[in-house]
């Protein structure tokens, strides 16, 4: 059974810092591409970033939060991480992380003075 479980988001002041995890289990997680998504209140889910399963593959990032955000994954234990650094309101939202079509249940994170 895959399961993709987020953690690490929280409330944070904004040029503040925060580190998103996604343990997972179930499948086979060093052979899979795997993103981070968010869905912003009242919008739609965007995407945010992809890491491919290929050593030294190049990770692709939405525009709005290229340069401020890294996506990593740590195939030993089966762990998927997004570093957000310099956080701006608009970057407030539920995150996900996705392997295939399995979403996690997401992880809030609010960025407000």
């Amino acid at each position: 059974q895959v399961q993709l479980v987020e953690s690490g988001g929280g409330l944070v002041q904004p040029g503040g810092s925060l580190r998103l995890s996604c343990t997972t289990s179930g499948f086979t997680f060093s052979a899979y591409s795997m993103s981070w998504y968010r869905r912003p209140p009242g919008k739609e889910r965007e995407w945010v970033a992809t890491t491919n399963s290929g050593e030294g593959d190049t990770d692709y990032y939405a525009n709005s939060v290229k340069g401020r955000f890294t996506i990593s994954r740590d195939n030993a234990k089966n762990t998927l991480y997004l570093q957000m650094n310099s956080l701006k309101p608009e970057d407030t939202a539920v995150y996900y992380c996705k392997a295939s079509q399995h979403w996690g249940q997401g992880t809030q994170v609010t960025v407000s003075s």
